[in-house]
């Protein structure tokens, strides 16, 4: 599961690895956590009308954890940032987004998880080993019932990693073993672009060895 994560927010690499801008006018800080303004991208609504000035892409500011459109509190989202792959086509918070393909890439410079090999917690943070951003896959929704205007928010799926190399290490002993869903380039416009009948598709390990860790111990310490 992933509660906190670094954005990536610079222009330059959003341009470069994602092919979308920031909207006009955003300020986001980097450190993210559950009901934080956060950067995510989804296809371009207008993207199949046959005009070459309309990006396939486009990058929206939404919030981390997703508020349905049933939903007239903001906090819901504070425990729905990440959707399990087994439950999400059930659970209600999650279904009307699934079902509607509604699929999103969250970009990513790192995630943090606790490794607790020592006994204890220790913040990890882990990244690609090539040190390109990582494009996690994820469901977008909208909502108008919470502020009476539209509110965008966003969540990142995950699957089991029992027997990944790297995620089987990270949380308690006696927890399943879960990690995000991560992309490869060559799969961003195929997620963007799928139907809610090949979600399932894209719900695969991430090869551990692309991935890279590092113990980070002050990151609980830093000021949310």
């Amino acid at each position: 599961m992933c509660s906190n994560y670094d954005a990536c927010t610079s222009t330059e690499r959003l341009r470069l690895h994602f092919g979308v801008e920031l909207p006009a006018g955003v300020n986001l800080r980097k450190d993210v956590w559950p009901a934080y303004q956060a950067p995510f991208v989804r296809r371009h609504p207008n993207a199949d009308v046959g005009d070459d000035a309309v990006p396939p892409r486009e990058s929206l500011v939404g919030l981390f954890g997703m508020v349905p459109h049933w939903s007239g509190d903001v906090a819901f989202g504070r425990r729905t940032y990440n959707a399990r792959s087994e439950t999400v086509a059930e659970k209600p918070s999650f279904r009307d987004a699934w079902r509607n393909g509604q699929h999103c890439i969250v970009p990513v410079e790192a995630i943090y998880e606790p490794d607790w090999r020592s006994g204890s917690a220790v913040p990890t943070r882990i990244q690609r080993k090539d040190g390109h951003p990582i494009g996690i896959a994820g469901l977008w929704t909208s909502n108008r019932k919470a502020t009476g205007e539209e509110l965008l928010s966003f969540t990142m799926l995950t699957i089991n990693a029992d027997d990944h190399e790297l995620f089987k290490h990270f949380h308690k002993p006696q927890d399943e073993k879960r990690m995000v869903v991560i992309l490869h380039e060559h799969q961003y416009d195929e997620w963007l672009k799928a139907p809610a009948a090949k979600s399932m598709d894209f719900m695969r390990q991430y090869p551990a060895h692309l991935l890279i860790s590092t113990p980070d111990p002050d990151r609980g310490k830093k000021k949310r």
